[in-house]
C-alpha cells in the first residue's frame, strides 16, 4: 500500500482571533502521508478536524510549522499555484454533497473540469464515465432532488474524482446517510483505495474509520498517531 511520501506536516498551529484572544485550534501537528495510504483522521466535534482537513487541502494555511505537499513547502505557493494544486491534485467531498439543485449530476460532475478549462466533448466524456464508475449511469440527467441521498453523494464522489486527483479529502461523508448506504459509500472508498488512490476520512465515528488502514485520533487540536486499524 504505502509508497513515497506524499505530504509532510510538521509543527503545525492554527489560531483563529475572536474579540482579540487567540484561539488555539491546532497545536503543533506532525503528520505524513504515503501515496496509496487510506487514513482515517478521527475526533469529536471541536476537535480541529475539520480545521486540520482544509489546511491539508490547501483551503486555509497554518499559523505556523511547516507543510510540505509533493515535495514543495505549501506556504510559499502564491494564491494562482494553490488554486492549480487544488484543481489538479485534491478533490474534496463533504458530508452534504453540496450539488447545485438545477444542474443534472452529469452537468455537476463536469463543473471542475469547466474551471479547469477542458473542452465541452471531452469533459462530457469523462464526467459520462465518472457517473459510470460510481453506478450512476441511469440517473445522469436526473436532478440532485429526483435523487437518493446516497446517490447524490455517489455524484459529489464523481465530482471529487472527474479531475483524477492524487488525493482525496472526506469530511464525515456518510455523515448523512443511513447505515446501509454509508457502507456503500465505504466499499467504494475501498474500492479507489485498491486502485492505489490515496484518501483522508475525516470522522468521529470509530466505525467508519475502521474502513481506513490506519487511523490518528485527534483531540483538542493534538494529534495522536495510531497504527493499523487493529492497533487504534
Amino acid at each position: 500500500m504505502a509508497g513515497e511520501t506524499f505530504f509532510s506536516m510538521r509543527g503545525i498551529d492554527k489560531d483563529y482571533y475572536m474579540a482579540g484572544e487567540a484561539v488555539h485550534v491546532l497545536k503543533k501537528i506532525s503528520l505524513d502521508i504515503t501515496e496509496g495510504e487510506y487514513l482515517s483522521v478521527l475526533g469529536p466535534s471541536g476537535s480541529g478536524k475539520s480545521t486540520l482537513m482544509n489546511i491539508i487541502g490547501c483551503l486555509d494555511i497554518p499559523t505556523a510549522g511547516q507543510y510540505i505537499l509533493r515535495g514543495r513547502e505549501v506556504e510559499e505557493m502564491d494564491q494562482r499555484e494553490l488554486a492549480q494544486l487544488r484543481s489538479r491534485e485534491i478533490g474534496f467531498i463533504f458530508q452534504n454533497s453540496q450539488l447545485l439543485p438545477r444542474l443534472t449530476a452529469l452537468k455537476n460532475v463536469e463543473l471542475p473540469l469547466i474551471y479547469a478549462g477542458v473542452l465541452p466533448r471531452e469533459r462530457r466524456r469523462r464526467a459520462k464515465e465518472m457517473l459510470a464508475r460510481v453506478g450512476l449511469e441511469d440517473r445522469m440527467d436526473h436532478l440532485p432532488t429526483q435523487l437518493s441521498g446516497g446517490q447524490q453523494q455517489r455524484v459529489a464522489v464523481a465530482r471529487a474524482l472527474v479531475g483524477n486527483p492524487s488525493l482525496l479529502l472526506a469530511d464525515e461523508p456518510t455523515g448523512a446517510l443511513d447505515q446501509k448506504t454509508g457502507a456503500q459509500i465505504m466499499e467504494l472508498f475501498r474500492e479507489l483505495n485498491d486502485e492505489h488512490r490515496t484518501i483522508i476520512m475525516i470522522t468521529h465515528d470509530m466505525h467508519i474509520a475502521s474502513h481506513a488502514h490506519r487511523v490518528v485520533r485527534i483531540i483538542d487540536g493534538e494529534i495522536l498517531e495510531g497504527g493499523s486499524v487493529q492497533d487504534a
